[in-house]
């Protein structure tokens, strides 16, 4: 007789007031966190990789960046992995039932980019800028006010297109270089996208250094410049460990956007002290425990975590990847993936 599958652990519901009552992830793993890869890792892979996200329940998986090969080598692939996604965006691969609109954003830094991204069928796009100065021109090799009105015309063609547009912005809590940011420049970058016509801002904090209260004086002074927490979400990196402590907090001010990671792999390959994104089955565990829904089939998305780790080599770094699968080097979970 076959010995009984493992039943998942879940954690114990206990909900708080003044949390939302879903939570939207964007899923950020296979771009921000395949980017920062040493090795490159194959065009079937990262689709597979997709695909199994989208079967976790995943319903926004930002996939790959059309940026020029020679500054992200990790993804020069970009119209392969399309292509090896045909029929998950035809509508034929695993999808939740719930949750049947897929979105497969793509990172356009400039009209050529824009110009693959369509040539691909590609419907969301992401544009990037920078609250600091330093960083822009790191990243750039523009000012921020230069780097701004590069974004320009690719928000406004694909605005034109009908596609929905969403628009990062980097170092929002601190900059290595700079030190710490002020509030009005985030402010200042974050009305130029709106006024552009960038449908959501993401706030990133790059280097991993926010802790909440800084959180809550961001998001206060965003909303009282008109701003408000429905065309926000937050992508907190985990340097020192308070990348889910900043999402709660971010949560209870309105915040109802998360973006994060399978795995919590990537960083930023242009800031050399970032590490680690919030991993996104950190993220689903502590929700569930909050009683906020997600969508997300944990079990599948830690199996599937654990399935990628074993391509990169290395164990899961996410603390719920390595509980529920063992230490994050196998994909046998109950419920995991095949």
């Amino acid at each position: 007789m076959p010995l009984p599958e493992r039943r998942l652990p879940l954690p114990a519901v206990h909900p708080r007031p003044g949390l939302p009552a879903r939570v939207r992830i964007w899923e950020v793993g296979p771009r921000d966190g395949l980017q920062n890869e040493p090795s490159i890792v194959p065009a079937p892979v990262k689709a597979q990789l997709v695909t199994r996200l989208a079967g976790a329940g995943l319903t926004t998986v930002e996939t790959t960046s059309f940026v020029n090969p020679a500054w992200v080598p990790q993804l020069a692939d970009a119209e392969e992995v399309f292509s090896l996604l045909a029929p998950l965006r035809a509508g034929h691969g695993p999808r939740d039932a719930q949750h049947p609109d897929l979105r497969l954003p793509a990172l356009v830094p400039n009209l050529a980019g824009l110009d693959r991204a369509r040539s691909c069928g590609v419907r969301d796009v992401c544009v990037f800028a920078s609250a600091t100065e330093t960083f822009a021109r790191k990243n750039l090799n523009r000012s921020r006010a230069e780097a701004l009105e590069m974004s320009a015309p690719v928000v406004a063609e694909a605005k034109a297109d009908g596609m929905g547009v969403r628009a990062y912005v980097s170092m929002c809590f601190g900059d290595p270089w700079e030190g710490a940011v002020r509030e009005e420049d985030v402010v200042s970058v974050c009305d130029r996208l709106l006024e552009m016509g960038a449908d959501e801002l993401s706030l990133g904090d790059t280097i991993g250094v926010a802790t909440s209260g800084q959180v809550v004086d961001l998001l206060g002074a965003l909303a009282r410049a008109g701003i408000p927490a429905a065309r926000l979400a937050v992508h907190f990196h985990d340097t020192y460990g308070q990348a889910l402590a900043n999402t709660l907090t971010a949560l209870s001010c309105g915040i109802t956007t998360v973006d994060s990671s399978a795995g919590g792999i990537g960083g930023c390959p242009f800031a050399e002290s970032a590490t680690g994104n919030l991993a996104t089955e950190d993220l689903c565990w502590a929700l569930a425990g909050l009683g906020v829904e997600t969508g997300v089939d944990l079990g599948r998305l830690a199996a599937t975590s654990a399935w990628m780790a074993t391509r990169l080599g290395r164990p899961s770094p996410s603390r719920v990847v390595q509980a529920l699968t063992g230490g994050g080097r196998t994909a046998q979970a109950s419920g995991g993936a095949g």
